[in-house]
């Protein structure tokens, strides 16, 4: 079943809701002590809205969200960050997106990543590619040395202060604090890798975008594994050159089996 039929049309019908609170919205509350961690009244609504509309669709189907939870042992759900980047969105930044996922028996099986500043909406379903709008997507075909990579990771930890000091040495790190719009940027080949370690989202803010990187001939694997589990959040997705320079050879900075 092609999910992004039925599913497509909610996302973009948020959008309505979303422009004109982009730049205005105020944070409700902060979930941390972090400032990155606040929550506007817009993202319940948005997963209220989504909510209501999907169990309308599938039924069958339960759901869970970033902002309200729900049962994860289901055997299918639907998992949603209603705005990933919600304080971009709260200074007129473009760094935000709302991500849905699909999960199947512990797979993704769907996911659709809206850029609703730009309308542009990224999505899979598994073994059908990926796409943005009508046009399908491919990552890039560059090497670590020439590559953009995201790399997102609690630097107060020193060993993973020390890593990212090895990967300034080579190659270009970059961040953007929205996993949404950066996933979508690796399965567009505009930049090149995303790596996590020990990183700030939760599996709502990466299951959606591993699935569009592999779908766009990307390689997702958790770190330190050939294999991998969207609730793992330390993975690597990144084009199959980058890959390969990530996790072969002696300057490895992420080695397979050692």
């Amino acid at each position: 079943m092609r999910y992004s039929e039925s599913v497509l049309p909610v996302m973009r019908a948020i959008r309505d809701m979303l422009l004109p609170e982009w730049g205005v919205a105020k944070a409700v509350h902060q979930k941390t002590a972090s400032s990155w961690s606040v929550v506007t009244a817009l993202d319940i609504e948005i997963e209220k809205f989504v909510s209501a509309e999907l169990a309308h669709l599938h039924p069958d189907i339960e759901f869970v969200g970033e902002e309200q939870g729900g049962n994860r042992s289901a055997k299918k759900f639907w998992l949603m960050d209603p705005i990933d980047g919600t304080a971009h969105f709260i200074r007129g930044l473009p760094f935000c997106t709302s991500m849905l996922a699909l999960v199947d028996r512990g797979h993704v099986v769907f996911s659709a990543i809206y850029d609703f500043i730009h309308d542009e909406m990224y999505f899979a379903d598994k073994g059908k590619g990926a796409f943005c709008n009508e046009k399908k997507l491919s990552v890039s075909s560059r090497t670590l040395k020439d590559s953009f990579v995201s790399f997102e990771t609690d630097i107060a930890i020193e060993k993973n202060a020390n890593l990212r000091q090895k990967m300034l040495s080579q190659t270009n790190v970059m961040t953007t604090f929205c996993a949404g719009w950066e996933f979508a940027m690796v399965a567009s080949g505009k930049i090149d890798a995303r790596i996590c370690l020990d990183p700030f989202g939760q599996d709502y803010d990466f299951a959606p975008g591993t699935l569009l990187v592999m779908e766009a001939g990307g390689v997702v694997t958790n770190l330190d594994s050939h294999e991998f589990d969207y609730t793992n959040l330390d993975l690597i997705a990144a084009n199959p050159l980058v890959y390969k320079d990530l996790t072969e050879g002696e300057s490895a900075l992420f080695p397979l089996g050692r």
